[in-house]
């Protein structure tokens, strides 16, 4: 399956803020939304980096209570993994693995079209490992 594939099965929603947003915003947005990470865009389209709640914690943990104040820019990755609408599956959890990071940022023509996460990667292959236990139950229990 390509990314694609799974942001049709989960929907191309992504929840952004713009790099002068505080932290305090993000928390609140992250714990609003329920989500992991926000992506950072001015525009909404184009991404300018990616925060997540392992960068809130590293930072507040450095700043203390001082860092509600900041701005996201301070804590956000700019240097953001993407990938495109046509990456497989298992290039993309290999590349998450890789880089030990939990959110990609889905980008067509330098646009921002979704966002998937590990869990998206991980509901892909138990569904996929369960088609397949049920074809290989059907064989034996059928013969054929």
């Amino acid at each position: 399956m390509h990314v694609e594939g799974l942001l049709r099965n989960k929907g191309d929603d992504v929840v952004t803020v713009a790099r002068t947003t505080t932290v305090a915003d993000v928390v609140a947005t992250l714990a609003e939304h329920r989500v992991g990470a926000l992506v950072v865009s001015d525009d909404g389209t184009q991404v300018d980096g990616i925060v997540s709640e392992r960068d809130v914690v590293r930072a507040l943990a450095q700043h203390q209570g001082a860092l509600l104040g900041h701005e996201v820019a301070t804590i956000m990755t700019s240097e953001v993994v993407t990938c495109g609408l046509q990456t497989t599956v298992d290039e993309l959890s290999s590349s998450m693995t890789e880089r030990r990071i939990r959110h990609v940022p889905v980008v067509v023509d330098g646009a921002l079209v979704g966002i998937v996460s590990i869990g998206d990667v991980v509901k892909d292959r138990i569904r996929d490992l369960e088609t397949e236990t049920q074809t290989l139950h059907e064989y034996i229990s059928h013969g054929r």
